[in-house]
């Protein structure tokens, strides 16, 4: 079993011993990985990216990533094939060509 299902099926029983499913519709957990997702960026907030404490982003990555898993899992969304097919999206709107070494937008390119 990979690591993705095994953490899925750790967070479904953490979330189910505590009755909290009842709390975790697609809203919610779109706004807590919203939320997670600030709490990332503040660690890095009036520093150097070297300056961040690694131990805070780690745990604010980890909130980032269990939300995102529980919103997948509510849909039964593929994880690798949701990263995979929006590669292969980007791959048309950022060609190597075009996009190498720019930090541009694709309608801009």
């Amino acid at each position: 079993m990979s690591s993705i299902p095994k953490a899925v099926q750790a967070l479904l029983a953490f979330r189910d011993a505590r009755d909290w499913q009842q709390f975790h519709n697609p809203k919610d957990l779109a706004a807590a990985l919203s939320i997670e997702a600030a709490e990332l960026l503040e660690v890095f907030l009036w520093k150097e990216p070297e300056e961040a404490d690694v131990d805070q982003v780690k745990e604010e990555l980890a909130d980032v990533f269990s939300y995102a898993l529980l919103l997948a899992n509510h849909y039964d969304l593929d994880i690798s094939e949701l990263v995979l097919d929006k590669l292969r999206t980007n791959e048309t709107r950022y060609p190597v060509e075009k996009a190498k070494g720019r930090a541009t937008k694709h309608d801009q390119l």
